[in-house]
């Protein structure tokens, strides 16, 4: 069975920093594509950080240079390293899993598995 828990979440003053964890089971993640989500209140689902093919990375344009996506293939986790993190970073954080399709070497358009969510609160 296919499961993601989300660790590391929590409340910090702006320019701090936080790291999340999301742990897979059910799965290598060296043979799927993950990335991590982010909902603020009142908003829509954002993605944040992801693989788009094993070992390379995309961000949205607001964390890039903040936010750092990396796996543990032996510990078969994913990170979500946050720093200078700034109020409007506050939301629940979700990590996600897609197929990956070693023949095509290419991720699955759609996340299938997801997290129960972290929550991260930044304060000015």
């Amino acid at each position: 069975q296919v499961q993601l828990v989300e660790s590391g979440g929590g409340s910090v003053q702006a320019g701090g920093s936080l790291r999340l964890s999301c742990l897979l089971s059910g799965s290598p993640v060296s043979n799927v594509c993950l990335g991590w989500f982010r909902q603020a209140s009142g908003k829509e689902r954002e993605r944040v950080a992801n693989f788009v093919n094993l070992g390379i990375t995309n961000y949205v344009d607001s964390v890039k240079g903040r936010f750092t996506i990396s796996q543990d293939n032996a510990k078969n986790t994913v990170y979500l390293q946050m720093d200078s993190l700034k109020p409007d970073d506050t939301a629940t954080y979700y990590c996600a899993r897609r197929p990956y399709y070693r023949n095509y070497r290419t991720c699955d358009d759609e996340y299938t598995y997801w997290g129960q969510g972290a929550q991260v609160t930044v304060s000015s």
